[in-house]
């Protein structure tokens, strides 16, 4: 009877465990790489308050980043938002990505069509609006807002809001709006603090 070489076992069961190595890591280079969330640049940002009862009143305060990609932030190109008493304003966004003036992308478009990942949030003096009351729901996400628009979800989003103004005049208030950026996160309870903040922006706020 032959007697077996233990070494040859040896040496085949190395060749098997590094063949067995090699597929696993062949398996692994020809995996998809993880889809990356693409982040996208704020150069101008615009609120448009326009009168429901009329479309030629028109309130705008405006934001623009000098420096593009630089360190600098979004800076109030308007200080104040001044609207008038007793009446209702809908409020949308002219935002965009000028660093190429040759090719000016719409953000506004990006969000509406990832609108499942971006929620407005606000804040204001308390008692500054007749509807939404209270001071806005960047403190509590409950708190009420008038929202207009849905994602595919349900859950709201805000690149258009209704608000109404008071019958007596105000000055000296403060409005914020923040717009977060929630992939993977968004749901109906998610607040301003879930996620990442794609910008800030408070204005001084006058209602005459």
């Amino acid at each position: 009877m032959k007697a077996m070489n233990p070494f040859k076992n040896l040496r085949l069961l190395a060749i098997l465990v590094s063949t067995i190595a090699l597929v696993g890591c062949s398996n692994d280079d020809d995996a998809a790489p993880e889809e990356e969330n693409e982040v996208e640049v704020f150069t101008d940002v615009t609120l448009i308050f326009t009168n429901t009862a009329d479309a030629n009143d028109v309130v705008q305060a405006s934001a623009k980043d000098p420096d593009g990609t630089g360190i600098q932030e979004l800076q109030l190109l308007d200080a104040a938002i001044t609207l008038a008493t007793d009446t209702e304003y809908t409020l949308t966004y002219e935002i965009l990505n000028a660093l190429n003036p040759e090719d000016v992308e719409n953000i506004g478009a990006e969000i509406l069509e990832e609108d499942h990942e971006h929620q407005f949030f606000f804040s204001f003096t308390e008692g500054a609006f007749a509807s939404p009351t209270g001071n806005g729901n960047i403190d509590t996400a409950a708190d009420p807002l008038n929202y207009n628009d849905q994602d595919e979800n349900g859950n709201p989003v805000g690149l258009a809001t209704t608000w109404t103004t008071p019958s007596v005049t105000s000055a000296g208030g403060s409005f914020t709006v923040r717009l977060q950026h929630q992939p993977d996160v968004k749901t109906a309870t998610t607040g301003s603090n879930d996620g990442d903040t794609d910008f800030s922006l408070t204005f001084g706020l006058n209602i005459q």
